[in-house]
């Protein structure tokens, strides 16, 4: 996973989940969009978390 394509994921989740807020978009528009944001952060941290055990690996093992 790509934490640069996730992270800007994220980031346009979270604009359009502002933007719904200030249209006054219906709770469950909003839900959806929050879920999504949520399991976008979710594979965000996954994707960080991984990258950093392949860091760790690489410097224990050389």
């Amino acid at each position: 996973m790509d934490i640069q394509i996730l992270t800007m994921w994220v980031r346009g989740r979270y604009e359009a989940l502002k933007a719904g807020k200030e249209a006054g978009q219906t709770s469950t528009e909003l839900a959806l969009i929050a879920g999504a944001l949520l399991v976008g952060a979710g594979l965000l941290v996954l994707a960080i978390r991984t990258k950093l055990a392949e860091k760790i690996g690489i410097i224990n093992g050389g």
